[in-house]
Parts: C-alpha cells; sequence; structure tokens
C-alpha cells in the first residue's frame, strides 16, 4: 500500500517545482507520491519556488479513474521567488483589470481568495487570485498592474515533490501520459450520442474526452469547429463555436504544430496536458489553429494564428 506523505508548511513555501510541462504522449513515468523533496533536489537540481495551499477537494479526483473519494490539500505552484513574501488581501484591494480579466474569460466565476506577492523590498510583484469556476478550483497570476500572466500549476500534497507532479489515479492522474479522459467515439454512451446526433443531425464528430466532473465534451465540425458540453443524462451544458468563419480542418500532431504554439501553451499553462489539435485552412492555406489543452481540472481552447502567435483562449468545460 503506498503512503502518503505530508510536508510541513514551513516545507511547502519553498518547495520544488520547476518542471517541464507533462503531455499526453510524452510517455512521463510518475514519481512515487513517498519521494522526498531531498531527493528530487538532487536529482533535477532545479530552483526553489513558493506553493500556496488553496483548499481541499474531492471534485478534481472524481469521474477520471475511479478516485472519488479522494481527500487532499491542492497547491499552485511558482507563487513566488525565494525570499518573496505573501499577504492575503481581499477582492476589493485587488487592480480593477484582474476583476474585468476574470468577468471576461471565467464568467459566473466565484472568488475563492487572493495573495499579494512582495520582494525583499516590499514592493509588490505578482497577485494570485484563486477562484472556483465549473466546480473546480482555478489558480491565476497576475503582474502588479493586474495583467494576466498564467493559469498556475496545481499539484496535490502528496504529489508537490514529483518531477511528473502526478500519481496514477490522482487527482491530475492526466499527466501521466495514459489518457485517462479521452475516450474512443464508439465508446460515447448511448444517451450522449443519441442526444447529439439528434439535435445536431449535420455535425461530423472528430473527437471526445471526458471532463473532472463527468461531463462529455465533443468535438465536431460543421463548416466550423463547435465543442459541446453533455451531462452523462444526455443534457446539454453547452455549446460553443471555435471557429469565427467556415474552413477546411485539419489534426495536427502537438509536435507538427509551430514552435512559437508550445512555448506559449508551457509558459501559460505550465503542467498542461495536450488533448488534440486543428489546423483550419481555406483556399489560401492555413489559416489558424486551434488546440485543446487541460490545465489543472480544467479544459481550454487555445487558438493561434497562421503563424502561431496567440489569438484568443476559452474555457471549454
Amino acid at each position: 500500500m503506498r503512503t502518503k506523505r505530508f510536508y510541513p508548511l514551513a516545507l511547502l513555501a519553498g518547495i520544488l517545482s520547476v518542471f517541464s510541462a507533462c503531455q499526453k504522449g510524452a510517455n512521463l513515468k510518475p514519481v512515487a507520491a513517498t519521494t522526498t523533496a531531498t531527493t528530487t533536489a538532487s536529482a533535477n537540481t532545479v530552483a526553489l519556488t513558493g506553493s500556496i495551499a488553496i483548499g481541499t477537494t474531492t471534485a478534481l479526483a472524481a469521474n477520471i479513474a475511479g478516485t472519488s473519494g479522494i481527500r487532499d490539500s491542492i497547491y499552485v505552484m511558482n507563487c513566488f521567488p525565494p525570499h518573496g513574501k505573501k499577504d492575503s488581501v481581499v477582492f476589493s484591494a485587488l487592480p480593477a483589470a484582474i476583476g474585468t480579466y476574470l468577468t471576461a474569460n471565467y464568467s459566473g466565476y466565484t472568488f475563492a481568495k487572493a495573495f499579494q506577492i512582495t520582494d525583499t523590498s516590499k514592493t509588490v510583484i505578482n497577485y494570485i487570485v484563486v477562484i472556483k469556476y465549473n466546480s473546480n478550483l482555478v489558480g491565476l497570476k497576475f503582474t502588479a498592474a493586474g495583467v494576466f500572466v498564467d493559469v498556475l500549476e496545481q499539484r496535490a500534497g502528496a504529489d508537490l515533490a514529483a518531477p511528473a507532479g502526478c500519481h496514477p489515479g490522482g487527482p491530475f492522474g492526466n499527466r501521466d501520459g495514459l489518457h485517462p479522459d479521452t475516450i474512443a467515439l464508439s465508446a460515447i454512451p448511448s444517451v450522449v450520442k443519441t442526444y447529439f446526433t439528434t439535435t445536431y443531425p449535420t455535425d461530423t464528430l472528430l473527437h471526445a474526452a471526458i471532463a473532472p466532473d463527468g461531463t462529455y465534451i465533443l468535438i465536431s465540425k460543421n463548416k466550423t469547429l463547435f465543442a459541446t458540453s453533455i451531462t452523462p443524462s444526455g443534457t446539454l451544458v453547452n455549446r460553443m463555436q471555435i471557429d469565427a468563419q467556415p474552413a477546411k480542418h485539419t489534426p495536427v500532431l502537438q509536435a507538427n504544430l509551430p514552435a512559437s504554439v508550445a512555448a506559449y501553451l508551457t509558459t501559460t499553462y505550465p503542467g498542461y496536458v495536450f488533448d488534440k489539435a486543428f489546423s483550419a485552412s481555406n483556399s489560401s492555406g492555413i489559416i489558424g489553429y486551434a488546440v485543446f489543452i487541460t490545465s489543472n481540472s480544467t479544459k481550454y481552447v487555445v487558438q493561434f494564428n497562421a503563424s502561431g502567435a496567440f489569438v484568443k483562449a476559452t474555457v471549454v468545460r
């Protein structure tokens, strides 16, 4: 029986976490939850960074690998540098730009907590904001002026020192390259597929996945790309149009995406999991890319132009 090891708060404030993003198909082997911070430091020679506990939840573990009921503290990583300091702040103390960003990108979110990060001269360098969205915790970093920086990687307490950031069957087990949240189109439950084909008869299904809350995410094309979320009982959650204009859509391997796409995703969504990507093209050639990823427990579609420059990111579920 694997033993979980929990770490004192003093150690958590300086836990190791500058690791490469774990992506599907990377054949990564998660390190056991009992790996110590000392062993990890000597093996990886990584820098110390700050982590912050954001709560205890079962929602992140449910419906992915039979892990419903797991209770563990969840931490956001890379919150502040060595010698940095965090202080709790109320929402009204945050720059107005942060509220504007959250409303635009996480409509209907609930504020959970926020921290002001200062350096050794007591100058504010960042804000860490934790929200609840679609029943999932999301941690985001902003500059002192309130400009979005990145979606912070989350780790369960037992996995803080694990290079892969997860262990099999844990809440972030989809980082281990085993594709637990992707399903074959033939495996879509009949009630879900019947609702979809009846309601959207001209759509062509391209890809299917399961969100942490059990919702089925169906990617389809009908002149443009669509992402449709349906509950296991066959009830529509939401449907979004991905592209603004009709185009031809072709699956693209992760390795074949422009290098600038990979760089943006790694920087902005540390620890993200690649799901599926499509190029959009017309008679003139490729006009853009749509990349579906999972960051912690939230699914996004991140869009880029033909040269691989970021265009926008949208929460799918």
